[in-house]
């Protein structure tokens, strides 16, 4: 009973009361709106219904008193028979639609016993006993039917014979308390003699004559032999009620089970809602949200994902339908109640219990206080778990400053608890206070400042003016008063409210980015731990490749000599001794190249950067990577697999390399050098010519096939201290260099 009173107490806070009366209509027998069971197969059964037309189930009383009644042997009524048998005869009929499954095994799953059956037959669909099926019963239904008309014959010749005519007010027979009666005028008893039934309100007697009584009598010895027909019937199918009693429990549990199920397809389809099934995430997500209590409401597009959804923002600004909103759609999506959105996009978690303070629950009876009523509902959320609770004006009452740092105390710890809160303030303190938590979802309303009105809409991540001096102009009050009032509270509280929503929204935006860098810095790390893993494998493979190999070469030397054994060959030995040379030779030759160190001028690997190994200094070295020199330790690098590790280098070619020295060499000679080297040593020219203060160089490349000469042009080009280049006038292969 509490816990009903509950639901309808947040049902009409919600103001969802006339929405559930409306979907109550569609319900063949008045019952609680939630259901009891697996709400996910009770979604599989409604979608399965979705799709099948079916017929409306007749409307049935409760019946659990009845069934009380049964089990103590008690003789049940005709019209509480009938409801028993409205339910049989439903489920027979829901046995020929054409259902999918689950529906299809469930129902068919529902055998009404034989003897049921026989029952059901006995009926009519008025609800009576077919007197086609009993001799006797037919007889006194005829007798019953011809004693009626000879009544009515008997009062239309009265009210037409000539004695009568005077005291008359109509010829009509009159129905009064069940009777068949004449409507007379005082005086009648001396035209004829009939009993009054009643009197009318215009002083005229309902009177029923004489010369019909023996009629009546007849009709009323009818009467009672017909009810101990009835009756008889009516005792004898108690007593096959009695000896199926269970099963009129199953059937009248399964009727209510059905019945939940048809009432919400048939809205959902009359309504045009949607189905939403609770999800196992603490979410609420609502795309093109509709409250039904609004008849054209601004569709709602809101996402809460987090613990606690602050709404600021302008008065009247539906902040207060914003918080219904999100408790109604979970309230309906709790129950499987269908509502209007976008199916596709809406989420919507589950709760084990919805509450709201809304209410001023200020009460002079109780002698109690607005503020000291919402401490009263705050100390109750301490008993809670898993709930989603709704505070407007969660300030109400009381100071705001103090209660700003009482209720964002209260909400850490209630949260702690799994209850997630939707909360409207005005109040700038407690919205800064709590700005900064991640946990917290900031939400503005909206308003339109060239059209002085509340947009209705809400913008997610920042706080929101109150605009109270702009909605007390706009319901009426003098501007004058208004202006003054602006005065009063002056330029710098303003302009203090405008700073703390910057600040609050410039810091969550912060969060935010760094949220972001630091998922994506975690990305790069599981990138490199994968890369890392890979290298292991790759290597284990190549390992186990090795010793698959040396295994095979064994196995067939094995049989080499087994062979020579066998058939004596000097050069099969001779043969043999060469295969293990080179067997030999291989190990050597990988064995070092894994032990060979790094030595400059190494193609190495960087993490995932490929470079080249310039210098090492102790534990460090200094590498290039896409023409960046960096000094890293030499511990995080490793030779590049593309480079050979083994082989026959070819002699250089001797380069003769002139430097003229004045302090700092003043001309350099790439004759006979390769490109690489060429490049390398006229970054080192450069580099000692502007240590040394020198303006002017020459580099000396000679003629040949000008490539040199190219090569050093276009590293000239890229040099940021270059002021400019030119070959010397009568000899083109040395460029003179300005620095």
């Amino acid at each position: 009973m509490q816990e009903h009173r509950s639901e309808k107490s947040i049902i009409q806070k919600l103001d969802l009361d006339g929405y559930v009366d409306q979907f109550k209509q569609f319900l063949a027998r008045e019952k609680p709106v939630a259901m009891m069971g697996d709400i996910n197969q009770h979604y599989r059964y409604i979608q399965a219904l979705s799709k099948v037309q079916f017929p409306a189930p007749a409307s049935v009383p409760n019946l659990d008193r009845e069934l009380a009644r049964i089990k103590k042997q008690a003789v049940l009524a005709l019209d509480e028979i009938y409801a028993f048998v409205s339910m049989f005869s439903y489920f027979n009929t829901l046995n020929t639609v054409g259902f999918t499954e689950p529906l299809i095994s469930w129902i068919q799953g529902i055998e009404i016993p034989e003897e049921i059956e026989e029952i059901i037959g006995y009926f009519t669909e008025e609800g009576e006993i077919n007197p086609e099926r009993d001799p006797d019963l037919f007889k006194l239904e005829r007798a019953i039917k011809q004693n009626k008309i000879d009544i009515k014959e008997t009062l239309y010749k009265l009210a037409h014979s000539s004695k009568l005519r005077d005291y008359l007010v109509d010829t009509q027979v009159h129905f009064n308390g069940g009777e068949e009666t004449l409507l007379v005028r005082g005086g009648f008893n001396n035209a004829i003699k009939a009993t009054v039934a009643a009197r009318s309100p215009g002083g005229f007697f309902y009177i029923i004559p004489q010369s019909i009584s023996h009629l009546k009598e007849k009709e009323s010895a009818l009467l009672s032999n017909r009810e101990e027909l009835i009756y008889r019937y009516c005792k004898e199918i108690s007593a096959v009620f009695f000896k199926w009693e269970r099963f009129l429990a199953f059937i009248n549990k399964e009727y209510d089970r059905f019945d939940h199920y048809q009432a919400r397809v048939s809205f959902a389809r009359a309504k045009e809602y949607e189905f939403v099934l609770p999800s196992k995430h603490k979410r609420i997500k609502l795309q093109d949200f509709a409250h039904p209590a609004i008849e054209n409401p601004v569709p709602i597009t809101m996402d809460f994902s987090k613990q606690i959804m602050l709404v600021t923002g302008v008065n009247a600004g539906g902040k207060t339908m914003l918080l219904k909103s999100m408790l109604s759609a979970v309230y309906m999506s709790k129950y499987l109640l269908p509502f209007k959105c976008d199916v596709s996009k809406t989420e919507v978690g589950h709760y084990k219990s919805i509450e709201a303070v809304i209410d001023d629950p200020q009460s002079v009876k109780n002698d109690i206080s607005t503020f000291a009523g919402r401490m009263q509902e705050f100390a109750k959320l301490f008993s809670k778990e898993d709930a989603i609770v709704g505070v407007d004006e969660i300030e109400l009452g009381t100071d705001s400053d103090e209660a700003a740092s009482l209720f964002r105390v209260m909400l850490d710890e209630l949260r702690k608890k799994g209850i997630s809160f939707i909360v409207t303030t005005h109040h700038k303190r407690l919205a800064s206070l709590m700005a900064s938590d991640d946990e917290v979802e900031l939400i503005a309303a909206l308003y339109d400042e060239e059209r002085r009105m509340p947009t209705y809409t809400f913008l997610q991540g920042s706080i929101g003016k109150s605009y109270a001096f702009e909605t007390a102009q706009r319901y009426g009050i003098p501007v004058s008063i208004v202006n003054r009032a602006k005065e009063v509270y002056g330029e710098d509280k303003d302009n203090l409210n405008e700073l703390i929503e910057k600040s609050t929204s410039l810091e969550r935006e912060m969060r935010m980015k760094i949220a972001k860098i630091d998922e994506e810095l975690k990305a790069v790390e599981r990138k490199k731990i994968k890369l890392e893993t890979e290298e292991v494998k790759l290597q284990e493979n190549h390992r186990k490749a090795i010793a698959t190999l040396e295994n095979r070469y064994n196995a067939a030397t094995k049989k080499a000599r087994e062979a020579l054994k066998v058939k004596e060959s000097t050069e099969g030995r001779r043969l043999l001794n060469i295969a293990h040379q080179r067997k030999d030779f291989k190990q050597k030759e990988i064995k070092a190249v894994d032990e060979t160190p790094l030595k400059e001028g190494d193609k190495v690997k960087y993490r995932s950067h490929k470079g080249e190994l310039l210098s090492l200094r102790g534990k460090d070295a200094s590498i290039i990577v896409d023409g960046l020199k960096m000094r890293v330790p030499l511990s995080q690098l490793k030779r590049r697999g593309d480079t050979p590790q083994v082989k026959v280098k070819p002699k250089p070619k001797q380069a003769r390399v002139s430097v003229e020295r004045s302090g700092g060499a003043v001309s350099v000679k790439l004759l006979g050098m390769y490109a690489d080297e060429a490049i390398d040593t006229v970054d080192k020219f450069l580099s000692d010519a502007l240590v040394n203060g020198l303006s002017e160089v020459q580099i000396i490349h000679g003629t040949g096939g000008g490539v040199l000469s190219k090569l050093v042009g276009e590293y000239l080009k890229t040099h940021p201290k270059i002021y400019k280049f030119y070959r010397m006038p009568g000899n083109l292969g040395i460029t003179v260099v300005e620095l």
